[in-house]
């Protein structure tokens, strides 16, 4: 069964820089799983994963503008430590999450104080060129509601 709309697909990856540093990886034990073209993916990866089926595997190249973006150096903001989530210490380089109202944010830690920390909004892998080593494990029909949803349940997709 090929990659189409309202397929649901299940995959492993890894993620790596321009320098083939690995800066992210699916577990091969539990693949990731999204509902495809329901904009769960980046659009550019989507793209490359059309067509595909069970069993294939290939690599993607997406520049920054196809990925997270250019790194936009306005989007550095001074907040409270205490609303930064996801350590209890923090050092500069750190990755947490803070609720804005557009709703949870990750933001990387550029300097801490006592009570406040500055933070920066571009998202962690912004302004990089990602390399996607990608197999495809599984592809089979979305169910009503899957689709109602507008993403994959279940084993590696979205649990309710």
């Amino acid at each position: 069964m090929k990659i189409e709309n309202d397929k649901v697909v299940q995959f492993n990856y890894k993620l790596s820089d321009a320098n083939d540093k690995v800066l992210e990886e699916s577990g091969e034990k539990v693949p990731m799983a999204y509902l495809h073209g329901h904009k769960n993916l980046l659009p550019a990866l989507e793209r490359e994963m059309e067509g595909k089926q069970a069993g294939d595997q290939f690599s993607a190249i997406l520049e920054p503008s196809e990925a997270y973006g250019e790194i936009r150096p306005d989007q550095e903001q001074r907040i409270p430590v205490k609303h930064l989530q996801g350590a209890k210490k923090w050092k500069k380089g750190m990755v947490g999450v803070v609720q804005t109202e557009k709703g949870r944010r990750q933001v990387t830690v550029v300097k801490v104080g006592k009570f406040m920390v500055t933070v920066d909004f571009n998202h962690p892998f912004a302004g990089k060129t990602l390399k996607f080593d990608v197999e495809i494990v599984d592809v089979r029909d979305a169910t009503n509601e899957e689709i109602a949803h507008g993403h994959a349940h279940g084993v590696g997709g979205h649990h309710h």
